[in-house]
């Protein structure tokens, strides 16, 4: 039986290649955005406001990273699984840093979780764009990391 279990957590190099694809995104839709990367435990790896990012957008999407990687999901995915059940909905937003509307994604290689993209700055839906597209910095990755 062994005693410990063995996982992989984003790099910082890895955190920057996403960071920067997504800034890329914000760019092109024109709004100021502030992007956070986190590890796998939700701790903050690499992070950037863009010029004239509005201050609370900071952080919306520190937390934002930290729900998706702490949940393993998708912050826009927890709204219709808790809209239907009252109590849960009006419980579980008072929880610390969770975020239930989009703009978090889970960082996976091969399946495994090991970080958490999160953006804020425009409406939720411009910033699963930019997350998207951060994102896709892991298409030509070596699937071997």
């Amino acid at each position: 039986m062994t005693n410990f279990i063995e996982s992989k957590s984003i790099s910082l190099e890895l955190a920057n290649k996403i960071l920067d694809a997504a800034r890329v995104k914000g760019n092109e839709l024109g709004i100021p955005f502030s992007i956070a990367i986190v590890d796998k435990s939700g701790n903050l790896k690499a992070f950037q406001a863009m010029d004239e990012a509005p201050v609370l957008s900071i952080e919306i999407a520190q937390n934002k990273a930290f729900s998706a990687a702490a949940y393993n999901r998708a912050t826009h995915e927890w709204y219709d699984r808790l809209k239907d059940d009252p109590p849960l909905l009006h419980g579980i937003v008072h929880t610390s840093r969770l975020v239930i509307f989009g703009g978090g994604y889970p960082i996976k290689i091969n399946g495994e979780l090991i970080g958490g993209i999160g953006v804020s700055g425009g409406h939720y839906t411009h910033d699963m764009q930019v997350c998207e597209a951060g994102l896709t910095a892991l298409e030509n990755l070596d699937q071997r990391v």
